[in-house]
């Protein structure tokens, strides 16, 4: 049985939240707390497996709460319980990078009573069970020399479904995919990158609007690569990340020597809009066999096949490790179905690419912004 405190300062959410919680099986709320001061107390008293941690509280909100959860109690896993607003969305930002797992958006007041169950319902469970699940330990994690990511032989068949060599073409662009633990591991990603790539980078990190435009803004100010929310029809341009919206798929289409972003609202692909997949696909199509697909933290098992579809042509693989994920759901599909040509820890994963954009960069080319 997992248990959970539940800490917001409205009456009314935490009724909500804990009957959302003791109706599934395996869920008990053990305890419930107004401030971040009582939550903190609870869980010293309750021991629980996991929190629920409103963002804006008396006493102590759930950012301060957060920084001071995370210093006294550093292995429990926090979900964020945020507004759909800049500001909550600034807020919940600060608070994944001071310790917490992940988060979910409060229902829009517009929604009835039966939907915002729905909803709490379809953001809570997963999370809560992924968060503090003990996943059986992989067959064999794979740590390659970053200058020389070996193709798939028969040293880790044990997990390979097949066997196929990595295209001799340079890359032409990066794909990156992240959920839980997202926010954080793209931060670091980019903050180990230290020269401007001279290739553009494409990403989908699960999360609603207003987050992800965010989320860019952060993330720009971290390292030498530009990122900016993706709108539909630009050009792809190098040393430029281009993230998807929140609610919107992101594919890039050719057109004619250019390569352009392509938005659009089609269904959700792994109950995920933007998906992961989608965008991995449209890499395959108009790169094949010339890109890097990165596969970060994150639940489920969204661009799995998408990076099959990538190294269908060649194209090099990377997926994080279990030690250093949040949730190892989507790099563990990757490397389950034996895509990954490199399994590695996620401190790694920038200095990887790096190493690998310098390989790719013409003889006598220096890197961007270098005279």
């Amino acid at each position: 049985m997992i248990s959970v405190v539940v800490a917001d300062d409205s009456a009314l959410v935490r009724r909500l939240v804990s009957g959302v919680l003791n109706d599934t099986p395996d869920i008990r709320v053990v305890g419930m707390a107004h401030d971040g001061e009582q939550a903190i107390a609870k869980i010293a008293e309750l021991s629980p497996d996991l929190l629920t941690l409103d963002i804006e509280m008396p006493v102590m909100d759930g950012f301060t709460a957060m920084r001071e959860i995370h210093r006294r109690f550093p292995r429990l896993p926090v979900v964020m319980v945020s507004t759909l607003t800049h500001q909550g969305a600034a807020i919940t930002l600060d608070a994944l990078a001071a310790g917490a797992r992940d988060y979910v958006t409060k229902p829009a007041n517009s929604a009835s009573l039966a939907e915002s169950l729905t909803d709490l319902r379809d953001q809570l469970v997963p999370r809560i069970r992924a968060l503090t699940s003990r996943p059986r330990p992989f067959v064999r994690e794979l740590q390659q020399p970053l200058t020389a990511p070996a193709p798939r032989t028969a040293s880790y068949s044990s997990y390979s479904r097949e066997k196929r060599t990595t295209s001799a073409r340079p890359p032409q662009i990066v794909a990156i995919g992240s959920s839980t633990g997202g926010p954080d591991a793209l931060a670091r990603v980019l903050a180990s990158i230290t020269e401007r790539p001279t290739l553009p980078i494409v990403a989908v990190q699960h999360m609603p609007p207003v987050f992800t435009a965010t989320l860019a803004q952060r993330l720009s100010r971290i390292g030498p690569v530009d990122v900016i929310e993706a709108e539909d029809g630009q050009q792809l341009a190098p040393g430029v990340m281009y993230l998807a919206p929140g609610g919107r798929h992101l594919e890039v289409r050719r057109r004619g020597a250019a390569v352009v972003t392509c938005l659009h609202d089609r269904e959700p692909e792994n109950y995920s809009r933007p998906s992961v997949d989608v965008l991995f696909r449209s890499v395959a199509t108009a790169y094949p066999g010339s890109a890097i697909g990165v596969i970060l933290t994150g639940m489920g098992h969204d661009g799995r096949a998408g990076c099959a579809q990538m190294a269908a042509d060649g194209s090099l693989i990377v997926a994080q490790d279990q030690a250093s994920s949040v949730v190892w759901g989507m790099p563990r599909a990757v490397a389950e179905a034996g895509l990954a040509d490199a399994i590695i820890g996620l401190e790694r994963v920038g200095p990887f690419l790096a190493e690998q954009l310098r390989a790719a960069r013409p003889a006598g080319r220096p890197a961007a912004g270098v005279a």
